[in-house]
Parts: structure tokens; sequence; C-alpha cells
């Protein structure tokens, strides 16, 4: 079944997936780019700009655990890679460049030995660290088996002043072994070369005449309806093409074309454009635009991917039923391709945040028939207290998430104090939003917590507050709570529901508990994922 794994993909890899488990790997880790990147959040028409929060830190630092991953690679069986770090670091030193070659050497051994013998990768990564994850990837996967450097256009024109515009982006492809699945794609030709090398005809179809001699001379000459030459077929291939049905291509007969004196001409073969598959796939890819502006697809998270990039990768490199993984999955781009393409897939990401954003994803865009598994995220409340004590900010984002919250302020602390997540809705009476305020508590719960986060609702002009906590409230703070009052819907029921509304933990994951409010418009609080107009879920592919 499709899976989505929350954890360090290193350990999640190591854990849970068997050898040579895997068909495809795409990859495109954080490139070392020394930035903060912000994931953007939906804001509902008539609120302020889309919030955004810190969704991953792009940059990497020697330290302990850096030392550590490299005292592994000096340790494990691929010896070429243990020498090629050792250089590395001779050369480098200890600083954040080789502390992130570090990282991803060690992960790129685990993809290798979970790949397939007939299995390829491909890593997606910019200019500030391509060339020495070239010679890492070399290493692994043997220099023999580097395919392409593919190059994406991702960006027209970028205003430089110091040098040249940094438009593209490096995709390097490796396979395996010498035998790996490789399916021919097309893309289409250009308006230019049709116009230089084919003819319309009255019927409004293209046509153009190809030469026929051999290029090598290989071949013996011979006569062929008056004309002697060195073909590039012998003669019964010759005849099978005279003896095509007739085209209305003038003076030509089946599928060979005719000089003014009715004899074959060495330019003679005639192909309709209509019949023709395209350009086979080259290594400069300018026609994948990337999602800037105001594409459909965009689900606000900072490096997502084109759909139609992902697309091409998985259908070069593998076939129907194959698994595919992404072990640096963020928005999940990959497995959404792999899922429209009839793969299995495997999702990886270290944070909750990201996990939230795929689940929502592909059930926006593939609906509730589709199944897949959801590993390392809490199933129970002793693990949501083990995530609460070792990463605070991991539990408030994976909190915010049962309630459909949005996470609110990141890590940084400032004047939107006491504001964990924020939830819209809109109500019966009104098409203005109105906005609900989310606090979340993993640890020893205060007195006057409830009446702080009343007091938050009142500053941000909340409808309601939802007060998540690890532990259950005390007997104060439901008085707190119900001192806070009501909000009355303005459904045709006019029911009330609490201000303040006292969640646990324990309650929400049982379903014993839920945010109430209206939800006339249950779509303002994440950016949904294109529906996928008749695809069925997976689970129905192999059945």
């Amino acid at each position: 079944m499709p899976t989505l794994y929350y954890g360090d993909n290193l350990h999640v890899m190591r854990e849970h997936l068997k050898d040579e488990s895997v068909d495809l790997i795409y990859l495109d880790p954080p490139f070392n780019s020394k930035r903060d990147y912000n994931l953007l959040f939906k804001s509902p028409k008539g609120e302020a700009a889309d919030a955004s929060i810190t969704a991953f830190e792009d940059s990497w630092h020697w330290g302990m655990q850096a030392e550590r991953e490299f005292d592994e690679l000096l340790h494990q069986a691929n010896t070429d890679v243990a020498d090629l770090m050792r250089a590395l670091r001779g050369f480098l030193g200890e600083n954040d460049m080789m502390a992130y070659l570090t990282m991803m050497a060690n992960r790129l051994l685990e993809l290798h030995r979970v790949l397939k013998p007939t299995g390829s990768l491909y890593l997606h990564c910019d200019p500030t660290a391509s060339h020495y994850l070239k010679i890492v990837l070399d290493g692994v996967f043997g220099k023999t088996n580097f395919r392409n450097d593919i190059i994406w256009k991702r960006a027209s024109a970028h205003n430089d002043p110091s040098r040249c515009g940094n438009i593209h982006d490096d995709i390097f492809f490796f396979s395996k072994c010498d035998r790996y699945t490789w399916n021919r794609v097309f893309t289409p030709y250009t308006q230019e070369y049709i116009d230089a090398e084919f003819t319309q005809l009255p019927s409004g179809r293209f046509y153009k005449a190809e030469n026929m001699l051999d290029p090598r001379n290989s071949m013996k000459q011979f006569d062929f309806m008056g004309t002697s030459a060195r073909w590039r077929t012998n003669h019964e291939g010759m005849m099978e093409l005279w003896n095509e049905p007739q085209t209305e291509v003038p003076l030509s007969h089946g599928r060979i074309k005719l000089g003014k004196n009715g004899k074959p001409t060495k330019r003679c073969r005639i192909f309709f454009l209509d019949d023709l598959p395209g350009v086979p796939l080259q290594t400069i890819w300018d026609d994948v635009i990337s999602l800037r502006g105001g594409s459909d697809e965009r689900m606000g998270y900072p490096t997502q991917k084109p759909l139609a990039l992902l697309e091409r990768i998985i259908a070069a490199s593998s076939n129907e039923g194959d698994v595919v993984l992404d072990p640096f999955c963020g928005c999940g781009t990959a497995v959404h391709a792999a899922q429209k393409l009839k793969r299995y897939w495997i999702g990886i990401d270290i944070t909750h945040l990201a996990i939230s954003l795929i689940e929502k994803r592909m059930k926006g865009a593939f609906g509730d028939a589709l199944k897949f598994d959801v590993v390392g995220t809490p199933e129970d409340v002793d693990a949501a207290r083990h995530l609460a004590q070792t990463n605070a900010y991991q539990f408030q984002w994976w909190a915010v998430s049962l309630v459909g919250a949005q996470p609110y302020g990141g890590k940084k602390k400032g004047p939107d104090g006491g504001v964990d997540g924020i939830k819209y809705f809109r109500d019966f009476d009104s098409n203005d939003p109105k906005k609900i305020v989310v606090s979340v508590k993993g640890g020893k719960l205060k007195a006057d917590d409830v009446r702080a986060l009343n007091h938050v609702r009142e500053r941000e002009k909340a409808e309601i507050g939802l007060f998540i906590s690890m532990s259950k409230p005390t007997a104060g703070m439901v008085a707190d709570a119900a001192a806070a009052g009501f909000y009355e819907s303005h459904d045709r029921t006019n029911r009330k529901v609490p201000r303040i509304q006292l969640l646990s933990i324990e309650d929400l994951m049982s379903g014993r508990a839920r945010a109430e409010h209206p939800d006339h418009q249950p779509d303002l609080n994440f950016k949904k994922a294109k529906k996928e107009v008749g695809k069925k879920g997976q689970e129905k592919l192999f059945e």
C-alpha cells in the first residue's frame, strides 16, 4: 500500500525499507542555499495577505551529528565513498558544505541499497552544490552508471547584476546497473522545425521526404525503379514502402517520393507529421513551466515543482505497478504524479507539517477512495506525549492539524504570541470570513491558560478559541471556558457553540471531541489540490 513516513529518511529507510525494493527514486533535497523557506497558507478574501511559516531552514553546520555521520561513512562497505569523503573533507575542511555532503552521502548509500538492479535515481539540485553532489553520486553508483545531467529551465530570466542570470536546476540521472527501465518519451516538434522541414497538403496534413541513402556506405548498391544507390534498406524493404497504400503526396508511389522523371529521388521516404511521435527526450528541458505566478497547482510550498516535471521522470523510468520513492517529499508532487500514473509510492519527510499537507493534497486530488498508510505520526497518547517532550514545534504543527487549522507564527516569538494555529469559517448570514485561534499546550498547564487564550481571541477579533492540551483541563479551566460564553450560529438551528473550547489530545485522537463551528464553506484554510478527474484510487489498480 502507498505509505507516508514521518521522520529522518536515513532512519526510516534503515528501519522500514528492504534491500532492492524500489524501482525509481526522485529526490529534491535542500540545496544548502542558506535560506529559510516560508510556506504560505491560504487566507480567505477579506482577511490579511496569506500567512506564512518557516517550512524548513536550508542550512547545515558541522557539529557532533555531522561528525557521527562522517564516521559512519568511513566504516561502511563502499570504500570508494569512504576514500572520496576523506578527500572532500581534506579539501573543504569542517564547514557547512562538508556537513551537507556528509548528510547526503549517507542517504545516497541507503537509497542505492533499496533500489532494484533495474532501477534509476534522479537527484534534483541547483548549482550551489551540484558539482560536489555529482562526485558523491559517482562514488555511490559508479561513474559508469551516470546517464544524464538534465538541465531544467525553471525561470525565463533573472536580472543578476554581477553574473549571468541563474535560471536552471540540474537533475542527475543515474541507474544502478547497465540494464535499467527506460521508456522513450517524446516532446512535440517546434513550429520552427515544422515550417522548415514539412510541406502542407491541400487536406491540411504535413509531410516530409527523408533521405534514404545509407550514411555508413555499408549497404550494397542496387537499382530501385530506375535509381541506383546505396539505400538504407534492402530491395525488399524498398518494395514494402513502394507497395504502401497510395498517399495524396504529388509525384509519389506508396511512401516513395518520385522526381519529375518518375524515378525515386534519393530523399524519397515519405513521413506524415501526424504519424511521427515527436522529438526523443533530450537533456535540456525548457518546455516544463515552473509554478511561479497564479498556477492552480501551487500549494504554497516554497520549493514545489511542477507535476509535469515529475510525470515525465516517472513515465520514462518506471512502469505501472512499480514503486516510486521520494525521501524528501515536501508537499508531495512526486507521490501525486506516481499515483496519477498508477505506481505505488513511498514518501518520507521530517516535518509533520509536510505530512499533513500531503495527506490533504492526496485526498483533495484523488478523493476518499485513495487509501494510504501514514507511519510515524502519533497513533496513541503516549506517542503524542513523547513528541511533545522531544520536539515542541513538531508537536504543535501536528496538534493544530487535528482540528484542520493552519500553523501560525512558526518558531519565532513576536507580537502574535499565544496563537499557535488559525482557522477560518463562514456562517450562513454573511460572506465575511470569521476567525478561530488555536493554542497548543504540550506541557504543564497553568491556571490562567484559558483566560489568556480568551484575551488573545478578543485581541485577534476571533469568534472562537480552541485550547488543545496534552493534559486534561482542570475544573477551574472548564469554569473559565464557560465564562467566555457562546457563539450563536446563524443557520436554521441557531445552535450555540462555546467561544472557548477545551480539547484534549486524547479526546481528539479517539474521536470523542472535535472543534465545533459552522461549516458553511469548508475550503477556506488550505490551498486544495486540483481533483484528478476520472482517476481511481491506487488500491483499485492491482486487485
